[in-house]
Protein backbone atom coordinates (compact mmCIF):
# COMPACT_ATOMS: atom_id res chain seq x y z
CA UNK A 1 0.00 0.00 0.00
CA UNK A 2 0.93 3.47 -0.76
CA UNK A 3 -0.93 5.45 1.46
CA UNK A 4 -3.69 4.72 4.43
CA UNK A 5 -7.19 4.58 2.69
CA UNK A 6 -10.56 4.56 3.96
CA UNK A 7 -13.07 1.72 2.37
CA UNK A 8 -16.90 1.18 2.87
CA UNK A 9 -18.85 -2.26 2.16
CA UNK A 10 -22.33 -1.71 1.20
CA UNK A 11 -24.77 -4.28 2.66
CA UNK A 12 -28.34 -4.44 1.07
CA UNK A 13 -31.47 -6.84 1.28
CA UNK A 14 -32.31 -6.38 -2.52
CA UNK A 15 -35.58 -6.95 -3.73
CA UNK A 16 -37.06 -7.43 -6.96
CA UNK A 17 -37.61 -4.20 -7.75
CA UNK A 18 -34.43 -2.68 -9.88
CA UNK A 19 -35.16 0.75 -9.62
CA UNK A 20 -35.83 0.45 -5.78
CA UNK A 21 -32.60 -1.17 -5.61
CA UNK A 22 -30.72 1.31 -7.54
CA UNK A 23 -32.33 4.00 -5.14
CA UNK A 24 -31.40 2.06 -2.22
CA UNK A 25 -27.96 1.87 -3.70
CA UNK A 26 -26.91 5.02 -4.45
CA UNK A 27 -28.35 6.45 -0.90
CA UNK A 28 -25.98 4.16 1.33
CA UNK A 29 -22.94 4.59 -1.38
CA UNK A 30 -23.40 8.63 -0.87
CA UNK A 31 -23.59 7.84 2.95
CA UNK A 32 -20.09 6.02 2.79
CA UNK A 33 -18.54 8.57 0.59
CA UNK A 34 -20.09 11.26 3.16
CA UNK A 35 -18.56 9.59 5.87
CA UNK A 36 -15.09 9.85 4.13
CA UNK A 37 -14.96 6.44 1.82
CA UNK A 38 -12.52 6.20 -0.80
CA UNK A 39 -13.29 2.72 -2.34
CA UNK A 40 -16.76 1.58 -1.87
CA UNK A 41 -17.75 -1.70 -2.62
CA UNK A 42 -21.71 -2.68 -3.67
CA UNK A 43 -22.69 -6.71 -2.41
CA UNK A 44 -23.00 -9.35 -4.98
CA UNK A 45 -26.77 -9.51 -7.15
CA UNK A 46 -27.46 -5.58 -5.94
CA UNK A 47 -30.01 -5.02 -8.60
CA UNK A 48 -31.87 -7.70 -8.08
CA UNK A 49 -32.83 -10.93 -6.22
CA UNK A 50 -35.66 -12.50 -7.84
CA UNK A 51 -37.18 -15.65 -6.88
CA UNK A 52 -35.06 -17.93 -9.67
CA UNK A 53 -31.68 -17.45 -10.56
CA UNK A 54 -32.71 -16.64 -14.27
CA UNK A 55 -34.53 -12.94 -12.96
CA UNK A 56 -30.85 -11.80 -13.83
CA UNK A 57 -31.74 -12.67 -17.87
CA UNK A 58 -34.44 -9.92 -18.31
CA UNK A 59 -31.68 -7.33 -17.33
CA UNK A 60 -29.07 -8.49 -19.25
CA UNK A 61 -27.00 -5.69 -20.68
CA UNK A 62 -24.15 -5.53 -23.86
CA UNK A 63 -20.85 -5.29 -22.14
CA UNK A 64 -20.40 -1.55 -21.99
CA UNK A 65 -23.16 -0.38 -22.34
CA UNK A 66 -26.38 -0.04 -20.42
CA UNK A 67 -28.69 1.34 -17.55
CA UNK A 68 -26.82 -0.86 -14.63
CA UNK A 69 -23.50 0.19 -15.84
CA UNK A 70 -24.21 3.67 -16.32
CA UNK A 71 -25.72 3.88 -13.07
CA UNK A 72 -22.75 2.75 -11.66
CA UNK A 73 -20.36 4.99 -14.09
CA UNK A 74 -21.95 7.60 -12.83
CA UNK A 75 -22.08 7.04 -9.16
CA UNK A 76 -18.17 7.03 -9.40
CA UNK A 77 -17.69 10.29 -11.08
CA UNK A 78 -20.75 12.08 -8.46
CA UNK A 79 -18.63 10.87 -5.10
CA UNK A 80 -15.17 11.03 -6.59
CA UNK A 81 -15.06 7.18 -5.28
CA UNK A 82 -13.09 3.71 -6.77
CA UNK A 83 -16.23 1.50 -6.74
CA UNK A 84 -16.84 -1.94 -7.20
CA UNK A 85 -19.63 -2.34 -9.02
CA UNK A 86 -21.41 -5.76 -6.83
CA UNK A 87 -22.46 -7.42 -9.98
CA UNK A 88 -24.53 -7.08 -12.76
CA UNK A 89 -25.47 -9.38 -15.51
CA UNK A 90 -23.48 -9.45 -18.67
CA UNK A 91 -24.49 -10.93 -21.96
CA UNK A 92 -22.74 -14.10 -22.05
CA UNK A 93 -21.37 -16.37 -25.13
CA UNK A 94 -23.74 -18.76 -25.15
CA UNK A 95 -27.08 -18.08 -25.99
CA UNK A 96 -29.84 -17.67 -23.52
CA UNK A 97 -26.96 -17.32 -20.41
CA UNK A 98 -24.98 -14.32 -18.83
CA UNK A 99 -22.31 -13.22 -16.55
CA UNK A 100 -21.91 -12.45 -13.22
CA UNK A 101 -20.21 -9.56 -13.49
CA UNK A 102 -18.25 -7.36 -11.45
CA UNK A 103 -16.97 -3.67 -12.71
CA UNK A 104 -15.28 -1.42 -10.75
CA UNK A 105 -15.03 2.14 -11.94
CA UNK A 106 -12.53 4.94 -10.97
CA UNK A 107 -13.32 8.63 -9.69
CA UNK A 108 -13.52 9.59 -12.81
CA UNK A 109 -15.80 7.45 -14.45
CA UNK A 110 -12.99 5.43 -16.19
CA UNK A 111 -13.85 1.00 -15.71
CA UNK A 112 -10.69 0.09 -14.75
CA UNK A 113 -12.12 -4.15 -14.26
CA UNK A 114 -14.07 -6.60 -15.52
CA UNK A 115 -14.11 -9.69 -13.33
CA UNK A 116 -17.15 -12.65 -14.54
CA UNK A 117 -17.33 -14.62 -11.50
CA UNK A 118 -15.19 -17.90 -12.06
CA UNK A 119 -17.13 -20.38 -9.66
CA UNK A 120 -21.02 -21.04 -9.91
CA UNK A 121 -22.76 -22.06 -6.77
CA UNK A 122 -24.55 -24.88 -7.07
CA UNK A 123 -26.68 -26.06 -3.44
CA UNK A 124 -29.02 -28.70 -2.96
CA UNK A 125 -29.92 -28.62 0.91
CA UNK A 126 -33.64 -29.39 2.05
CA UNK A 127 -35.98 -27.32 0.50
CA UNK A 128 -33.22 -25.07 -0.39
CA UNK A 129 -31.84 -25.10 -3.91
CA UNK A 130 -29.35 -22.92 -6.54
CA UNK A 131 -27.92 -23.79 -9.31
CA UNK A 132 -26.12 -20.63 -11.29
CA UNK A 133 -24.50 -23.01 -14.03
CA UNK A 134 -28.31 -22.83 -15.12
CA UNK A 135 -28.58 -19.59 -16.37
CA UNK A 136 -24.73 -18.58 -16.28
CA UNK A 137 -21.79 -19.20 -17.81
CA UNK A 138 -18.18 -19.12 -15.63
CA UNK A 139 -15.46 -16.40 -16.53
CA UNK A 140 -12.11 -17.75 -16.78
CA UNK A 141 -9.48 -15.11 -15.31
CA UNK A 142 -8.29 -14.09 -12.01
CA UNK A 143 -8.46 -10.24 -11.93
CA UNK A 144 -7.00 -7.25 -9.81
CA UNK A 145 -6.57 -3.50 -10.30
CA UNK A 146 -3.89 -0.75 -9.49
CA UNK A 147 -5.50 2.30 -7.52
CA UNK A 148 -3.19 5.05 -5.70
CA UNK A 149 -3.69 3.42 -2.58
CA UNK A 150 -2.35 0.23 -3.59
CA UNK A 151 -2.89 -3.30 -5.18
CA UNK A 152 -6.45 -4.68 -5.22
CA UNK A 153 -7.58 -8.46 -6.22
CA UNK A 154 -11.27 -9.34 -6.76
CA UNK A 155 -13.35 -12.75 -6.25
CA UNK A 156 -17.25 -12.92 -5.67
CA UNK A 157 -19.37 -15.10 -3.50
CA UNK A 158 -18.90 -18.91 -3.80
CA UNK A 159 -15.39 -18.24 -5.10
CA UNK A 160 -14.19 -17.92 -1.40
CA UNK A 161 -14.17 -21.50 -1.06
CA UNK A 162 -11.64 -21.62 -3.09
CA UNK A 163 -8.02 -20.87 -1.75
CA UNK A 164 -6.50 -22.16 -4.82
CA UNK A 165 -7.67 -19.06 -6.45
CA UNK A 166 -6.93 -16.56 -3.47
CA UNK A 167 -3.38 -17.91 -3.61
CA UNK A 168 -3.03 -16.22 -6.71
CA UNK A 169 -3.32 -12.72 -4.78
CA UNK A 170 -0.45 -13.23 -2.75
CA UNK A 171 1.10 -9.94 -2.26
CA UNK A 172 -2.02 -7.50 -3.24
CA UNK A 173 -2.61 -5.15 -0.21
CA UNK A 174 -6.38 -5.94 -0.54
CA UNK A 175 -9.27 -8.02 -1.23
CA UNK A 176 -12.80 -6.92 -2.78
CA UNK A 177 -15.45 -9.54 -2.00
CA UNK A 178 -19.01 -9.08 -3.36
CA UNK A 179 -21.46 -12.04 -2.00
CA UNK A 180 -25.05 -12.90 -1.42
CA UNK A 181 -24.34 -16.15 0.93
CA UNK A 182 -26.98 -18.10 1.74
CA UNK A 183 -28.42 -17.88 5.85
CA UNK A 184 -27.53 -21.40 6.35
CA UNK A 185 -23.76 -21.80 4.27
CA UNK A 186 -23.20 -18.00 5.74
CA UNK A 187 -23.81 -19.07 9.29
CA UNK A 188 -21.75 -22.28 9.05
CA UNK A 189 -18.60 -20.62 7.44
CA UNK A 190 -18.16 -17.09 5.82
CA UNK A 191 -16.72 -15.18 8.83
CA UNK A 192 -14.31 -18.30 9.11
CA UNK A 193 -13.45 -18.80 5.23
CA UNK A 194 -13.01 -14.32 5.00
CA UNK A 195 -10.49 -14.43 7.73
CA UNK A 196 -8.63 -16.96 6.49
CA UNK A 197 -7.97 -15.49 2.85
CA UNK A 198 -7.28 -12.60 4.76
CA UNK A 199 -4.76 -14.06 6.83
CA UNK A 200 -3.12 -16.58 4.24
CA UNK A 201 -2.40 -13.21 1.99
CA UNK A 202 -1.53 -11.15 4.61
CA UNK A 203 -3.87 -8.37 3.30
CA UNK A 204 -7.08 -6.35 4.10
CA UNK A 205 -10.56 -8.25 2.63
CA UNK A 206 -13.39 -6.08 2.51
CA UNK A 207 -16.51 -8.03 2.12
CA UNK A 208 -20.40 -6.76 0.80
CA UNK A 209 -22.96 -8.58 1.65
CA UNK A 210 -26.56 -8.89 0.92
CA UNK A 211 -28.30 -9.75 4.42
CA UNK A 212 -31.59 -10.62 5.46
CA UNK A 213 -35.17 -11.70 3.96
CA UNK A 214 -35.54 -10.58 0.54
CA UNK A 215 -39.49 -10.05 -1.00
CA UNK A 216 -38.48 -13.17 -3.30
CA UNK A 217 -38.07 -15.61 -0.13
CA UNK A 218 -34.44 -16.11 0.04
CA UNK A 219 -32.34 -15.51 3.35
CA UNK A 220 -29.30 -14.17 3.14
CA UNK A 221 -26.35 -13.93 5.77
CA UNK A 222 -25.25 -10.34 6.10
CA UNK A 223 -22.30 -9.80 8.30
CA UNK A 224 -20.46 -7.62 5.53
CA UNK A 225 -16.41 -6.93 7.13
CA UNK A 226 -13.72 -5.34 7.13
CA UNK A 227 -10.63 -7.44 8.07
CA UNK A 228 -7.17 -6.88 8.66
CA UNK A 229 -3.96 -8.60 7.28
CA UNK A 230 -3.91 -10.56 10.89
CA UNK A 231 -7.56 -11.76 10.69
CA UNK A 232 -8.97 -9.03 12.97
CA UNK A 233 -12.19 -7.93 11.96
CA UNK A 234 -12.25 -4.11 12.14
CA UNK A 235 -15.61 -3.23 11.53
CA UNK A 236 -18.74 -5.50 10.51
CA UNK A 237 -22.79 -5.77 10.99
CA UNK A 238 -25.08 -8.75 10.94
CA UNK A 239 -28.04 -8.12 9.13
CA UNK A 240 -29.77 -5.36 7.33
CA UNK A 241 -29.09 -2.24 5.00
CA UNK A 242 -26.27 -0.45 5.89
CA UNK A 243 -22.31 0.90 5.66
CA UNK A 244 -19.57 -0.85 7.04
CA UNK A 245 -16.65 1.38 6.98
CA UNK A 246 -12.81 1.09 8.24
CA UNK A 247 -9.28 1.80 7.66
CA UNK A 248 -6.81 0.11 5.89
CA UNK A 249 -3.21 1.48 7.35
CA UNK A 250 0.08 1.04 5.24
CA UNK A 251 2.11 0.62 8.82
CA UNK A 252 -0.50 -1.98 10.23
CA UNK A 253 -0.16 -3.87 6.81
CA UNK A 254 3.29 -3.68 6.87
CA UNK A 255 4.25 -4.66 10.33
CA UNK A 256 2.64 -7.90 9.71
CA UNK A 257 4.31 -8.70 6.53
CA UNK A 258 7.60 -7.86 8.77
CA UNK A 259 6.45 -10.04 12.22
CA UNK A 260 5.73 -13.12 10.08
CA UNK A 261 7.04 -13.01 6.45
CA UNK A 262 4.79 -16.24 5.29
CA UNK A 263 4.49 -15.06 2.14
CA UNK A 264 8.72 -14.89 1.63
CA UNK A 265 8.35 -18.69 2.95
CA UNK A 266 6.37 -19.55 0.25
CA UNK A 267 7.87 -22.88 -1.45
CA UNK A 268 5.03 -24.17 -3.87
Amino acid sequence: MNQDVCVAAIQMVSSMQVQANCACAEQLVAKAAQAGAQIVALPEYFPLIGMREDGALQYAEADGEGPLQDFLRQLAIRHRIWLAGGTVPLRGDSSGKVRNSLLVFNPQGERVLRYDKVHLFSLERGSERYDESAVMEPGRDVCSFMTPFGHVGVALCYDLRFPELFRKFAGVDMIVLPAAFTYGTGQAHWEVLLRARAIENQCYLIASAQGGRHESGRNTWGQSMIVDPWGEILAQQAQGEGVVMAKCSVRRLQQVRAMLPALNHRVL
